[in-house]
């Protein structure tokens, strides 16, 4: 069972807040000795080491023996015990779930991927979601007594500190994250989950030492991660990020959000979709045609596999939303001024069919002096991005550290 510390959020002490700091230090700088801690929290021997002490009988930091010096006394070396709690990741996908496991140092225990979900907005959805995470926390090795959250990643309109999700799920007045924990008798986190990858990205992915980073997720949707100084941001209400939103076509297409003209409807998966399929009736050919003619339902991994198989039409509409997301992010750049842009989602699997377009218009629309501060990278944890920020989110969150 959780300590005191990380399964009260009222306690608000000061040997907790210090307690926290220790682990936070633990988790962005690995192992350290107490002299170590003292001289990074500005706290003496004597009270460091009766934290330490404390953070040992609870479990959470375990002594690794005395560390090899040149000389004098060898001091002990502490760290996290990737035993003493784990956390459990849930990306809620349009046409399947995600699930990960990892422990407290924040190293993988267990994923299952692919879980067949249909994503619906309707109270049976929500009651399959939870049986899908009921049965892999039966699976896993160790006791549900020993999860300390659950991250879970919805996209759309997320309050990760109200617990409210307006996007999905949205049945009655009380939280979303309170109806889970009640369901699920676990503590909940939601997030958004463009959000959950830029800080998968950010703690395991290709960031290195950036801190003011972008994060572009072109899947079925089309979502934006903002980090700014090395912090999440949020907005006042948990709704930054609404990338796709921006009304930048005058192609009278109305979005999913209700309105017309959004980057969404031009680049994204739904629009490649939504286009291959006018295109077809147009008469434009694709090896997709057969599926088309006998009403086979059709998804992102049937368009990805006919572009790898360098289908010309779904090839050209790839291109042609690669200009106009590069455009977007362009304007993006221009604002924010980042260090580094990742480009990820299940889009950018087709690589630099995506890619060159993207950049191609970046450098047509984007400050010169702005872009040469910027680099980019394509996702290193691709489909695992969002799994590994919502179980990361949620160890972050339960400590206190966002």
């Amino acid at each position: 069972m959780a300590a005191k510390f990380l399964s009260s959020a009222d306690d608000t002490s000061r040997s907790t807040l210090l307690k926290k700091k220790i682990i936070h230090y633990y988790i962005a700088n690995g192992d350290a000795t107490i002299a170590e801690l003292c001289k990074e929290l500005n706290l003496s021997i004597p009270t460091m080491t009766k934290l330490i002490g404390e953070l040992q009988d609870d479990g959470y930091i375990v002594d690794f023996g005395k560390q090899e010096t040149s000389g004098g006394r060898k001091p002990s070396l502490y760290g996290l015990n990737p035993t003493s709690g784990y956390f459990i990741g849930v990306d809620l996908l349009r046409d399947r779930i995600n699930l990960g496991a990892f422990d407290f140092k924040g190293d993988k225990v267990q994923i299952e991927e692919g879980i067949p979900y249909t994503l619906e907005n309707t109270p049976e959805a929500l009651e399959a979601l939870c049986v899908c995470i009921e049965k892999f926390v039966a699976n896993l090795p160790f006791s549900k007594e020993r999860i300390l959250a659950v991250g879970i990643n919805i996209s759309g309109r997320v309050n990760s500190v109200s617990g409210f999700c307006y996007s999905l799920f949205y049945f009655e007045e009380k939280p979303l994250a309170q109806i889970l924990e009640e369901r699920l008798n676990m503590k909940i986190f939601l997030e958004n989950d463009t959000r959950a990858m830029a800080y998968g990205e950010y703690m395991q992915g290709v960031v290195k030492g950036e801190k003011n980073v972008l994060f572009v997720n072109m899947s079925w949707g089309l979502g934006l991660g903002i980090i700014i100084d090395g912090q999440l941001y949020y907005g006042k209400s948990g709704f930054s990020g609404e990338f796709g939103h921006l009304c930048l076509f005058d192609n009278e297409i109305l979005c999913h959000c209700g309105k017309k003209g959004c980057l969404e409807t031009e680049a994204s998966g739904s629009a490649l979709h939504r286009i291959l399929y006018e295109r077809y009736k147009e008469g434009s050919s694709t090896i997709l045609s057969g599926k088309i003619d006998q009403g086979d339902e059709i998804g992102l991994d049937n368009l990805m596999e006919a572009v790898m198989k360098e289908d010309v039409l779904c090839i050209e509409i790839i291109e042609q939303m690669g200009f106009s997301l590069g455009k977007g992010i362009a304007g993006l750049m221009n604002i924010f001024n980042p260090e580094l842009v990742i480009l990820g989602g299940v889009l950018f699997e087709t690589e630099e069919y995506l890619i060159l377009p993207v950049k191609s218009a970046i450098r047509k629309y984007s400050l010169n002096l702005v872009s040469q501060d910027t680099e980019f990278k394509v996702s290193k944890l691709k489909k695992r991005a969002g799994i590994i920020g919502a179980c990361l989110l949620a160890r972050s969150k339960m400590l206190g550290m966002i």
